[in-house]
């Protein structure tokens, strides 16, 4: 059977992770093909895959993402048979359409977001990417949504503790703690209008069977996790908590992220100021800007973080249930190391641990164990191909339950 030809969209530091992926995996693939709006920073990522000895062909493209047609063009000249969308979430739709018209299977690792709305009506996946999923089984291909880490990983953590630890799930927390520096004052690690986008709307939980709703940093709790130690971690609105809570609708889920004090007092300064807003104010010389634009243009580029991070991060579920009317919990993680994940492919752990899981999903698409010709969530699909695989590409899972602290 002919390998399947890949297209990378988008040239950050996920983007980078995914390609070297791609690239040491390269048996399972056919030519990768590396697209963004700048051309130039796909080819820097070509440029590092050759410096590190790479032999598959690789070849860039300019593209414009946000025009379908353009992203079908695409794909139909480059023979791609399946897409991985590591570009701004603001590209899902259109990206998610050109695959639909193209017949090329589809992976992204956000929900896809409106630039003219901050906070969306839960669950946020039907106000856009669900409501596609008609199409995309009319169309005859398979659309895995939120397969980074999380989401992504940590809905396959969830899916793990539903098929071999419990037949009935009380609670999912996901805890998302980066006990990493990268030695600067004020960054951001990923996009930062979409970092701060993430936190300036409503949490959103799924507690008692309906939508709870809080105010950023309102919920606070004290963690106690492996290797990073104690930590506190903020109830927070994300992604794998809207479609988690169609899963488990008689669970509570809920998503918490860890922050440190400095970047709730910077956060919370732009925020007053209003700099964080997305709506074009005039200056006094009559040009029209948007904060939240002006703050992204002054902060680091996330990808120029990598060379002087340190540190490691630690994501898991801590996740209660029973079995058979036995009470039980499990905590289901990853520890990843940012110079390890530098050393390895020049990008940061944050980047690592969000590029290396939709190539996960690319190589059981190409296997055909995950090619399942429709549009699901990670969650919907068997954990322990896609956690296994992962283990093998760099990112293992450890478990602790009732027997100890043990991999995977």
């Amino acid at each position: 059977m002919a390998k399947k030809n890949i297209l990378i969209i988008g040239a950050g530091g996920v983007a980078q992770v995914s390609a070297h992926k791609v690239a040491q995996w390269a048996d399972e693939f056919g030519d990768l093909h590396i697209a963004n709006r700048t051309k130039a920073k796909a080819d820097a990522i070509i440029d590092s895959l050759r410096e590190k000895g790479h032999k598959m062909p690789f070849t860039s493209h300019a593209l414009d993402a946000m025009d379908p047609a353009a992203v079908e063009a695409l794909i139909g000249k480059t023979d791609a048979k399946i897409v991985i969308n590591v570009g701004t979430a603001f590209i899902n739709m259109s990206v998610l359409e050109g695959c639909i018209r193209a017949g090329a299977a589809y992976i992204d690792t956000a929900i896809h977001e409106d630039p003219a709305k901050v906070c969306e009506t839960p669950p946020w996946y039907a106000n856009y990417e669900w409501k596609r999923r008609d199409d995309v089984a009319k169309a005859g291909i398979t659309a895995i949504l939120g397969a980074g880490f999380d989401p992504g990983v940590v809905n396959a953590y969830a899916r793990l503790a539903e098929d071999e630890y419990f037949d009935k799930i009380d609670s999912v927390d996901i805890v998302d703690i980066n006990a990493g520096s990268h030695g600067r004052w004020f960054a951001t690690n990923f996009d930062p209008e979409i970092n701060f986008r993430e936190f300036t709307g409503t949490v959103y939980s799924w507690q008692g069977g309906e939508w709870r709703e809080n105010k950023m940093f309102e919920v606070g709790r004290e963690w106690d996790l492996p290797v990073v130690g104690k930590r506190t971690a903020y109830l927070s609105g994300h992604d794998e908590v809207h479609s988690l809570s169609a899963r488990y609708k008689d669970a509570d889920v809920r998503f918490w992220m860890g922050f440190g004090d400095h970047y709730i007092n910077v956060f919370t300064v732009l925020q007053n100021l209003g700099l964080l807003s997305e709506h074009p104010v005039k200056t006094a010389e009559g040009q029209e800007v948007v904060p939240l634009k002006v703050v992204k243009a002054v902060l680091p580029d996330p990808a120029s973080l990598a060379p002087d991070y340190t540190g490691k991060t630690c994501i898991g579920d801590l996740v209660k249930g029973s079995l058979d009317g036995k009470e039980g919990e499990v905590f289901v993680y990853n520890v990843a190391d940012h110079k390890d994940a530098y050393s390895e492919v020049g990008s940061q752990g944050i980047s690592y641990t969000a590029g290396v899981p939709p190539v996960a999903a690319a190589i059981l698409i190409a296997r055909g164990t995950w090619d399942i010709k429709k549009m699901v969530n990670v969650e919907d699909l068997p954990a322990r191909p896609f956690l296994g695989l992962l283990g093998e590409m760099g990112l293992p899972t450890r478990v602790i339950d009732a027997t100890g602290d043990h991999p995977l």
